[in-house]
């Protein structure tokens, strides 16, 4: 028997088929996809199921922690970025979020053909957001900072003195508060 893609939507399978295929325990709804249960468990299987593309906008904040595995619970909200005067139509999903920023080539990479923040960049948005409450991205954070033993003093080097960066005080003490 053909196994099913890792990542189906209504145009594999209708509406009904999916949610009965949930109700047997073989699909996941994420967002407006779904996930077979046995798909490995894969940064490219996570980015392809936010939907994102190759030249689209870049899979970004809560979002890329979920891809890069920093947390396993799937975001409720798709984020996503693009670079400063980009020319992008606003979405007019509800589950997906597309902001305008600063962000460098260097940032960025690609899961699963979709482009998506690095852990860095990461890290950096997501310990400046005030938005989020500390005792929920502590864990995310120190999963994202334990990839990369180098990454704490990148990070910190981002938002040393001279550097305008908003909500860097924030940032600094919620990694203060790791430790690292």
């Amino acid at each position: 028997m053909p196994r099913l893609p890792d990542v189906l939507d209504i145009t594999e399978f209708s509406l009904p088929e999916l949610c009965a295929a949930r109700l047997d325990g073989e699909l996941v709804p994420v967002l407006d996809r779904w996930i077979a249960i046995d798909a490995p468990d894969l940064p490219s299987v996570r980015a392809r199921t936010l939907g994102g593309a190759p030249d689209g906008p870049a899979i970004a904040g809560w979002s890329a922690a979920w891809v890069h595995g920093a947390t396993p619970v799937p975001p409720s909200i798709a984020e996503f970025c693009v670079p400063h005067g980009a020319r992008v139509a606003r979405s007019r999903d509800p589950r997906r979020l597309i902001r305008e920023v600063t962000i460098a080539t260097e940032d960025l990479t690609i899961a699963g053909g979709c482009r998506c923040t690095s852990v860095e960049r990461t890290a950096f948005d997501l310990a400046r957001d005030p938005g989020y409450d500390d005792r929920r991205l502590a864990p995310v954070l120190a999963n994202l900072l334990g990839a990369d033993p180098a990454l704490p003093a990148r990070l910190r080097e981002r938002f040393a003195p001279e550097r305008r960066v908003p909500h860097r005080r924030l940032a600094l003490a919620r990694l203060s508060r790791l430790n690292v």
